[in-house]
């Protein structure tokens, strides 16, 4: 099968879209496919990624979140896709550059699959642009709705698009890594890093974007209501400027961006997770942190119901209660026994997840797409 996948980020930046992507692709090459990635150009990216061509269209920061890159199609795509000749081509959180995936499906009649990542009209409203959120709904469901099959990562989202009109909605199981995201990569050299200096003192973790829309600022009150507990920040995005003005002098330590191993130490090295979150599609970040052993203290919100059993594997709080939170954090840093126990079942859950049988299943889809037209 030859699939082109039209992204809307990729390598080098990072996040649950571009880790997802890398996974797929990865399986995919296994299982005998070949395949074209068309994403926006980010200075001087890779051409290829384990050996899959990567055309790279030119791009403008979008102002309000520079990390984000607008990449409209232009002609080098059209020729790019001829020369591959696509029997589907996947759109992945269609916006801007996965406009041309549904312009180029009709116009090579080649199926169309899409895959919806992000609620752009939920993080309109963190970035002053509320007005438009109306307007963001209207244009994602008619782009989606150009697709053979749309698809997403979690039962909430599905309803969601469901209640919005999107049609032809198919979920697409999350994997995870779990070799590589495990309790056993504890390190006493990340602990005392996390920590400030402090490994003694419980070590609250939150991996992601630092961005205005993850709500990270709420998490302030853990830190003037809970003593002895420390806060990591894993990740970097436009927020964190504030949030460095905002915590500074209190126990908070930013580490900017991990990947690959340090990332996994830093998983494993924690006493639970903590994500505020209440726009997430997903959340891949909770879901590593229970393939690293940790509890996860999330806001009850979406599809964190999806990734997280309440009192198993961790704590759902009422995101708009400050107590809730500062309650849960309370409950799983003084209880060894308990934090013990939902560490375990974290690791169980993650267990059930891998990146195989979810792309097995994208695969279907693709057959499905194909055999439909």
């Amino acid at each position: 099968m030859r699939i082109a996948f039209f992204t809307e980020t990729f390598l080098p930046a990072t996040d649950g879209v571009v880790t997802r992507l890398k996974h797929t692709i990865e399986e995919l090459s296994g299982m005998g496919d070949e395949m074209l990635v068309i994403a926006p150009k980010y200075g001087e990216g890779s051409g290829h990624y384990e050996g899959v061509p990567i055309h790279r269209v030119s791009s403008v920061p979008f102002p309000p979140y520079p990390q984000i890159k607008l990449a409209p199609i232009n002609p080098g795509v059209g020729k790019a896709l001829r020369g591959f000749g696509p029997d589907v081509i996947h759109a992945v959180n269609p916006f801007v550059l996965g406009r041309g995936g549904t312009f180029y499906s009709r116009r090579l009649d080649v199926p169309l699959v899409a895959s919806y990542h992000t609620n752009i009209a939920a993080y309109a409203h963190f970035y002053g642009l509320g007005l438009f959120d109306r307007a963001t709904l209207w244009y994602t469901r008619k782009l989606h709705n150009r697709a053979d099959i749309n698809l997403c990562t979690s039962e909430a989202t599905l309803r969601y698009l469901a209640g919005e009109g999107v049609e032809r909605l198919r979920l697409w199981p999350q994997g995870v890594d779990a070799r590589r995201f495990h309790p056993d990569k504890f390190s006493k050299d990340w602990r005392v890093r996390l920590t400030n200096g402090h490994p003694a003192e419980r070590l609250l973790l939150y991996v992601g974007r630092l961005g205005h829309e993850k709500d990270i600022g709420r998490l302030r009150v853990v830190l003037d209501q809970v003593p002895g507990v420390r806060l990591a920040l894993v990740g970097d995005g436009p927020a964190r400027r504030d949030l460095e003005v905002e915590y500074a002098n209190t126990r908070v330590f930013f580490t900017g961006a991990l990947h690959s191993e340090e990332l996994a130490a830093a998983f494993a090295s924690a006493d639970a997770f903590l994500f505020p979150s209440t726009t997430e599609t997903l959340g891949m970040a909770m879901i590593e942190a229970l393939a690293s052993g940790l509890p996860v203290l999330a806001a009850r919100t979406g599809a964190a119901g999806e990734v997280v059993s309440d009192g198993e594997s961790g704590i759902l709080y009422d995101p708009d209660s400050d107590a809730a939170l500062v309650a849960a954090v309370r409950k799983i840093v003084s209880d060894d026994g308990l934090r013990a126990r939902m560490g375990r079942n974290a690791r169980a859950a993650a267990e059930r997840r891998d990146w195989r049988s979810s792309t097995r299943t994208l695969r279907g889809y693709y057959e499905q797409a194909m055999g439909e037209r």
